[in-house]
C-alpha cells in the first residue's frame, strides 16, 4: 500500500505540472478540487456514518480543520505554480521536506527531537541549497528556476503545517474521510472566488486536458486511500517511508517524459533531500 501510494502521488505530482501548463495554475487546482469534492460527497452520501460520527467533535476542531484545509489548498496552488515554472525532477523532491516542517512544529509543541532527526533536517536543508545551484555555465540560473524552488518550499511549509494541525487536533475527532471532504469543500469555495476573476475561468477545458485533470485528482484520492489502508492494516512508519518516494517517482517521470536534465550538484542535492526526508519519516 505504501508503494502504491508513492506511485499514485508521484503520478499526481507529475500531472500537476502538465495541468498547470495547459490550463493555468488556478484553474488546474480548481477543477481538481471540484472533482475531489464531488467524489467525497458521494462517498459520504453512500456511507453517512462517517459524517454522523464526526458531528460529535467540538466546534474548535472543525475550525482547526478549516484552517488546515485553507493551508492545504494554498499549498496546492504553490505546488502547481512550482511545477509550472520549474523541473519536476527538482520540485517534487523539495516538496517532500514537508516532513521537516511537521517535525519542527511537533518539537516546538513540546515533542522531543533526537540527534538523528536534527541531522536529517540539516541534510534536507543542505540538499535544498545544492539542488538550487547551477554549476554548469551552459545552464543559466533563470528567474523561473529560482521561482519554482521558492514555490516548492512554500508548498512544503504549507503542507507540513496542515498535516501537523490535522494529526494533532483534527483527524482523531473527524476521521480521514470527513477531513478530506472538508478540505475539498473549503478549497472549492476559495478557488471559485479566485477563478471567477479569470476570463472563462469556469469554462470546461478541452477533452485531453479533462483527462489529465481527472487523472491527477483520482490518483491523489487513490494515493490517500492506499496510504490510509496501509497505515491501518500494517506499520504506519513503513507506509510513510515508502510513500515519501513519490518525490523520486515524479522526478523520474519528469526525466522520462520531458527529458529534464540535472547537473551533478543538483542530483546530489535531490538525493540528500530524499534521503533526509526518508530517514526523518522513519524515525518520527
Amino acid at each position: 500500500m505504501g508503494l502504491l501510494a508513492a506511485l499514485l502521488w508521484g503520478g499526481t505530482d507529475f500531472l500537476v505540472g502538465v495541468n498547470a501548463r495547459a490550463v493555468g495554475v488556478k484553474r488546474a487546482v480548481y477543477f481538481g478540487q471540484a472533482l475531489g469534492f464531488t467524489i467525497m460527497s458521494l462517498l459520504l452520501i453512500a456511507f453517512p456514518a462517517f459524517i454522523l460520527r464526526s458531528m460529535a467533535a467540538p466546534l474548535q476542531t472543525w475550525l482547526l480543520g478549516m484552517v488546515a484545509a485553507i493551508l492545504t489548498v494554498s499549498g496546492a496552488l504553490a505546488l502547481s505554480k512550482a511545477f509550472a515554472l520549474g523541473k519536476a525532477s527538482i520540485v517534487a523532491p523539495l516538496v517532500t521536506t514537508y516532513g521537516v516542517v511537521t517535525t519542527l512544529l511537533s518539537w516546538a509543541a513540546g515533542e522531543h527531537i533526537n540527534l538523528l532527526q536534527l541531522s536529517c533536517i540539516a541534510l534536507c536543508v543542505i540538499g535544498v541549497v545544492l539542488s538550487s545551484i547551477h554549476s554548469e555555465p551552459k545552464v543559466p540560473h533563470t528567474t523561473q528556476a529560482s521561482g519554482s524552488i521558492t514555490y516548492a518550499l512554500l508548498a512544503a511549509l504549507l503542507y507540513g503545517t496542515s498535516f501537523w494541525l490535522q494529526g494533532q487536533f483534527v483527524l482523531p475527532a473527524l476521521g480521514p474521510v470527513t477531513m478530506l471532504w472538508l478540505a475539498y469543500l473549503i478549497g472549492l469555495i476559495v478557488l471559485v472566488v479566485i477563478v471567477l476573476r479569470i476570463d472563462d475561468g469556469l469554462k470546461i477545458p478541452p477533452l485531453k486536458n479533462c483527462v489529465t485533470l481527472t487523472g491527477a485528482s483520482l490518483m491523489n484520492l487513490g494515493g490517500f486511500s492506499a496510504f490510509a489502508w496501509g497505515a491501518v492494516a500494517g506499520s504506519v512508519s513503513v507506509v510513510t517511508v515508502i510513500s515519501t518516494l513519490s518525490g523520486g517517482i515524479a522526478a523520474i517521470l519528469g526525466y522520462l517524459f520531458f527529458k529534464e536534465r540535472l547537473t551533478k550538484v543538483q542530483v546530489l542535492g535531490v538525493v540528500l533531500v530524499l534521503l533526509g526526508a526518508l530517514v526523518l519519516h522513519l524515525k518520527t
